[in-house]
């Protein structure tokens, strides 16, 4: 889906306060790493994942509505369009505090947003952020609406915590190691943007939109709850390049993408190994691929809008560069986009 009159104003992010190293998650699996012969740099050295943030504190783990909230507080700050102008708001987080209400209802009442502002979840695992922003882009290329806001926030302090016990337990083997060893890689944080109409945006990026391709024969491959998640990581790294590499093909010939044309690569942050094998596989310029998952883990879907807010943090992204958007999610779905910045 392409748009000709969109334009993000803002792309913000919030680190979680509380740094988490991956020695010290090693270090309190030591028995099982001797029992079972797994070597104890897994996470640093293979995964590349240094460490990672949670939200932490003394009175239980942050609610997600919480970091959505610092988020969206901070977009709608730094954004020419006040909140009395958003007429929608998204939230496309993992996490969840509760079954219902939608976090986007508990996000809309803190930042005090207009009744006629919609507002509702989107949930696709680590997609959903650019399914969001696929969204508020037709209802802004429709003039439905003017302004967007996109939350989302992460927290992975209760999946870390249980997944850490479960392993450290005598009975753990090496398959249920291998099988929940990705939870280990998962991180917290938040992000938000504010998209809108592009003549009502003059200094804003244009967000051109991209291509969504599906390969949901592989539903099975990762499943998880707050507790829990249960990952065939080898099977799901082959397929996710496979969809990967046909996402990137069908993107390239509807944007006209071609070799060393585009300046910045905003990747899904998931391991050291899947960026440089998804790096590999489509024939990028790792230079143009800033990597936020070695003291960041995997935000799930906070995790390609935060790099972009990295990105554009650092003072890397410059007037007129061409910056890819790539995400995929379990499921499996596969999103890759253009901003003109």
């Amino acid at each position: 889906m392409l748009f000709s009159d969109v334009s993000i104003d803002t792309v913000v992010h919030v680190d979680a306060p509380v740094r988490l190293s991956s020695a010290e998650i090693m270090a309190r699996l030591a028995a099982t790493l001797v029992r079972l012969g797994i070597r104890p740099d897994l996470l640093e050295e293979v995964a590349g994942i240094r460490e990672r943030r949670i939200w932490g504190g003394t009175d239980g783990q942050q609610p997600v509505s919480v970091a959505a909230t610092l988020a969206g507080r901070k977009a709608l700050d730094a954004s020419t369009a006040g909140p009395d102008r958003i007429g929608l708001l998204v939230s496309t987080s993992v996490c969840r505090d509760f079954i219902e209400p939608s976090i986007a209802a508990v996000v809309h009442g803190a930042l005090g947003l207009p009744p006629t502002c919609q507002n509702f979840d989107l949930g696709n695992a680590c997609l959903a952020f650019l399914n969001g922003m696929d969204v508020a882009g037709l209802m802004i290329e429709r003039g439905d609406i003017d302004f967007a806001l996109i939350v989302d926030g992460e927290v992975s302090d209760e999946v870390t915590e249980c997944t850490i016990e479960r392993l450290g337990r005598a009975q753990t083997t090496a398959e249920q190691f291998r099988a929940e060893f990705a939870s280990l890689t998962l991180g917290s944080g938040a992000t938000a943007m504010v998209l809108g109409r592009s003549e009502l945006l003059p200094h804003g990026h244009r967000y051109l939109g991209g291509v969504t391709r599906a390969a949901t024969a592989y539903a099975d491959l990762c499943r998880g709850t707050m507790q829990r998640m249960v990952t065939d990581t080898r099977t799901l790294l082959a397929e996710g390049l496979n969809l990967a590499e046909s996402t990137f093909e069908a993107t390239s010939a509807a944007l006209g993408w071609r070799s060393g044309e585009l300046d910045h690569f905003v990747l899904h942050q998931v391991s050291k190994v899947h960026t440089e094998a998804l790096i590999a596989r489509l024939g990028l310029d790792s230079e143009k691929a800033l990597t936020t998952f070695p003291d960041r883990g995997n935000i799930g879907p906070a995790s390609v809008p935060l790099t972009l807010s990295v990105l554009n943090e650092q003072g890397r992204l410059r007037t007129g560069d061409r910056v890819a958007l790539m995400g995929i999610g379990s499921g499996l779905n596969c999103t890759m986009a253009e901003i003109v910045w």
